[in-house]
């Protein structure tokens, strides 16, 4: 197994490398970069992001007179000081040519070097630490009760298939998994946070204004009445892959030879289903695990952080891509897909601690 572990961690090297490679080209390459936002700012154009440009480029070169002859590679730059095309080039890394660029990132990412926000007087680090514990809440509390959900009710409609509870349950399952959960958010805050009818839950933030003031115990209350609706409306829309999983992969096991012979043997029906099918029936489950903490942590969650105003990383990553923000761009995208890679990896070591019969050594 450690033979495995270590060509695992290996072919993670190309694997990340590729990864980035492909975006690198695409982002960069794309029209609208950061350059030229700053130029339509310039031009009194308004955009979204929260520029650093007025600050970073010196105060005469921004009162110069556009001239009318002046060309450039940027759209919208036409008649303006080559001087100022120049010192913005400068200040987003865009004076080096692209691949110089490429490698120069590359060298930072290997020593964790993710560098500054374009638009945020921060760098990408701690951007990335600051928004994590809003996803860290979201993608915990979902995923513990998606799967508390959805495995005791997959076995349960297993166990009765077929049967009244099998059916009704299965509409309302594929009900949650038809409605995406941004939709499922906003009926919620109809219902439940003063759009229409009640106002039970707050509307936006995981903590209330006078957080600090609170006593333990009220903190906890107060952090779990904010997660209340943002959490429901992700695990609704969440546990129905995962609970027809559950039940297909059991309803497949329990009607293999040696689920007969058990209950031949005379042992009680929860001894066959936990004792012999569940750690059978679970490894299909488990192969979906990684990709499921994926999207619950790093993009599942951001039409949620947007509706309920969370500032999480999946919000951060949608502005910055917006705003053309290469540094946070590529920053989060290194660290989600290095998070999977490993998440993927420890899938495939838990299937050996579930069913010693597998064997990844072997298979090499």
């Amino acid at each position: 197994m450690t033979a495995y572990i270590i060509r695992r961690l290996l072919l993670m090297i190309p694997t990340l490398l590729g990864i980035m490679t492909l975006n690198f080209v695409i982002i960069q390459s794309a029209p609208g970069g950061p350059v030229e936002q700053a130029i339509a700012k310039l031009q009194g154009l308004d955009t979204s992001a929260t520029r650093r440009v007025d600050a970073g480029v010196d105060g005469e070169l921004l009162s110069t007179t556009i001239s009318s002859g002046s060309q450039s590679q940027y759209r919208g730059a036409q008649g303006m000081p080559p001087e100022l095309i120049a010192e913005l080039e400068e200040l987003y890394g865009f004076d080096k040519p692209m691949l110089e660029r490429y490698v120069d990132m590359l060298w930072n990412y290997l020593r964790f070097d993710f560098g500054d926000s374009f638009y945020r007087d921060s760098s990408v680090i701690e951007l990335i630490i600051e928004k994590m514990p809003v996803s860290i809440s979201l993608g915990l509390w979902t995923t513990l009760l998606v799967y508390g959900i959805s495995i005791p009710l997959g076995i349960r409609k297993a166990v009765s298939h077929g049967s009244r509870f099998d059916i009704w349950s299965s509409t309302v399952v594929t009900i949650g998994f038809a409605i995406p959960n941004f939709l499922f958010a906003i009926m919620l805050i109809v219902v439940f946070a003063g759009g229409s009818y009640l106002s039970w839950f707050p509307l936006r933030g995981l903590t209330s204004p006078d957080w600090e003031t609170l006593s333990a115990g009220q903190k906890v209350l107060d952090y779990f009445w904010h997660l209340a609706l943002p959490v429901t409306a992700m695990v609704i829309s969440s546990f129905a892959t995962l609970t027809m999983l559950t039940k297909n992969s059991f309803l497949d096991e329990i009607n293999k030879q040696y689920v007969l012979t058990a209950r031949a043997k005379g042992l009680t029906e929860n001894r066959v289903l936990y004792g012999h099918v569940f750690r059978n029936a679970m490894l299909l489950v488990i192969s979906g695990l990684p990709a499921t903490l994926v999207s619950i942590f790093l993009t599942g969650s951001f039409m949620i952080e947007v509706i309920f105003s969370l500032d999480g990383l999946g919000l951060l990553g949608f502005e910055s891509v917006v705003n053309r923000d290469y540094p946070v761009v590529f920053g989060t995208l290194y660290i989600s897909t290095l998070i999977g890679l490993v998440l993927k990896l420890v899938s495939d070591i838990t299937y050996t601690l579930i069913d010693p019969r597998i064997d990844f050594e072997r298979r090499g």
